[in-house]
């Protein structure tokens, strides 16, 4: 029988003192509030119910899962915490060309567990403008049909939205001139805040500081990444003093909002976190720093604290993640970010960090206890056809399946030609052949020179045809390199 300990919960997930009094939940304080996502790619983990148990003893009353399990679902039947489920990125053609599947599907995956199971919102697909499938052009068409479908069963007050990656951003440094690509703006992002507003929904963010660490530690200073003390730096375009790397990223998207005049749409922050262990090359990644970062953050929100452009705002933030999902591809980081860890049978809690909204750490051995100016955000070029590494870490580099079909071919040639990429695994059977398009060799292409180049700014660009995404691309068993590769 598997156990947990409940001794310490190193994010602050656990009782909170103030005044002397233990509080039960995060909803007690007027300020924000803290989630956790619940993801399970792994082969590792407790059953449903011991984690919904394992929620409650920590006080923990909302939740964001990646699917919609039944047996997850009915482990959280009367807990009390409320959940946010998703409908998957290879679902999203299916509930934007038949609203009768949308309507089905809400039937099987909301409508059965809700109310006692308290569904309070639906994430529509993941990070879907870096999906590699093209599944843009149905996302608002998806949110639009399962919302109708909510309406149908009378789940009006279930929240429909997305969460979006930042590399959505076309600009964001500073983080006033935040505004988002431009090609997404009037197919994808005006119908879609449309949406969010005329049902009062939000929309969600998913925002990783530790990437932009990771990738320019020469930059940017730790203690500024931690939310540890540090002088700041005032932006440019407004005057405003940023202190930390998170508020710069949320802010530029506040300002991207704000630009296209939908400064009345929330953000809800889908997923944050920082890895406790990580690859030779992923600076920062650690046990110490994973501590610092969760127990920091979740004290600025809980006491309240928004950001310098918007600081009246209580934001609802999500941890990411509960557990290590060891069963998870790519760098080592991908599959630590977990919250606690399995030694010895148990699941133990990394450090005893946070436990009070008074929590403050030591500044960053790594900077000296020097006090460094350091850029709010590490720019995102705009119209170079993909975002600097500084917002996304661990990177790669795909063709644009929207770009013309000459200007792609073109691209690929160059690729494979003078720019030198490796191109053996694309020839007729090699081990990338197939799927045998234009879109998926090119793809393949462009990474190959773009981590040969150690994903310099505008490596990834190829005349506009490509542009850089956040997750592993799939194109059939193809394994697309990552990292600083010769």
């Amino acid at each position: 029988m598997q156990h947990f300990t409940i001794t310490t919960f190193f994010l602050s997930l656990t009782l909170l003192t103030l005044a002397g009094n233990a509080l039960h939940t995060f909803s007690h304080f007027n300020a924000g509030s803290i989630g956790v996502n619940y993801g399970r790619v792994a082969n590792n983990l407790p059953s449903a119910v011991k984690v919904v148990q394992l929620l409650k003893s920590q006080g923990v009353d909302r939740v964001k899962v990646y699917d919609t399990d039944p047996a997850v679902l009915r482990a959280l039947s009367g807990s009390g915490i409320k959940v946010t489920v998703d409908l998957p990125n290879q679902q999203l053609f299916a509930a934007a060309k038949a609203p009768s599947f949308a309507s089905s599907w809400v039937e099987r995956n909301v409508a059965a567990y809700h109310p006692h199971t308290q569904i309070e919102a639906i994430a529509v697909g993941n990070e879907v403008f870096v999906d590699t499938h093209n599944t843009t052009k149905f996302l608002v068409p998806a949110m639009k049909n399962i919302h109708q479908a909510l309406l149908k069963h009378n789940l009006g007050d279930i929240k429909v939205s997305s969460p979006i990656a930042l590399s959505a951003l076309a600009n964001s440094y500073p983080s006033s001139a935040g505004s988002f690509r431009p090609e997404l703006i009037e197919p994808v992002f005006k119908p879609m805040l449309d949406f969010l507003r005329q049902t009062g929904s939000y929309l969600m963010v998913n925002v990783y500081p530790f990437f932009a660490y990771e990738s320019n530690a020469d930059v940017i200073s730790l203690d500024y990444a931690l939310f540890r003390e540090n002088p700041g730096v005032v932006d440019s375009g407004n005057g405003l003093r940023y202190f930390n790397l998170f508020d710069a990223q949320i802010d530029a998207v506040f300002a991207a909002l704000s630009s296209l005049k939908y400064d009345d749409v929330r953000i809800v922050v889908t997923e944050t976190g920082w890895p406790s262990k990580g690859d030779n090359n992923e600076v920062g990644a650690s046990v110490e720093n994973a501590a610092a970062y969760n127990g920091n953050l979740v004290r600025k929100i809980l006491t309240g604290g928004g950001t310098p452009m918007r600081p009246k705002a209580d934001l609802t933030v999500y941890l990411f993640a509960l557990f290590n999902e060891n069963q998870k591809p790519g760098p080592t980081s991908e599959r630590n970010f977990g919250l606690f860890t399995r030694t010895r049978r148990k699941f133990m809690i990394f450090a005893n960090r946070g436990r009070s909204k008074n929590y403050h750490d030591n500044p960053s051995p790594a900077d000296g206890g020097r006090r460094q100016t350091v850029p709010a955000v590490a720019p995102v070029s705009g119209g170079g056809g993909g975002v600097s590494k500084s917002t996304t870490g661990n990177t790669w580099c795909v063709a644009n399946p929207d770009a013309e079909k000459d200007k792609l071919q073109a691209a690929l040639d160059f690729a494979c030609g003078e720019g030198g990429a490796d191109c053996r695994p694309i020839q007729p059977g090699a081990t990338c052949y197939d799927p045998n398009t234009l879109v998926a060799h090119a793809s393949f292409a462009f990474n190959s020179y773009y981590q040969k180049k150690a994903r310099a700014g505008g490596s990834c660009y190829f005349g506009g045809t490509s542009y850089v995404v956040t997750q592993e691309p799939r194109y059939g068993n193809c394994e697309f390199p990552t990292g600083y590769e010769s």
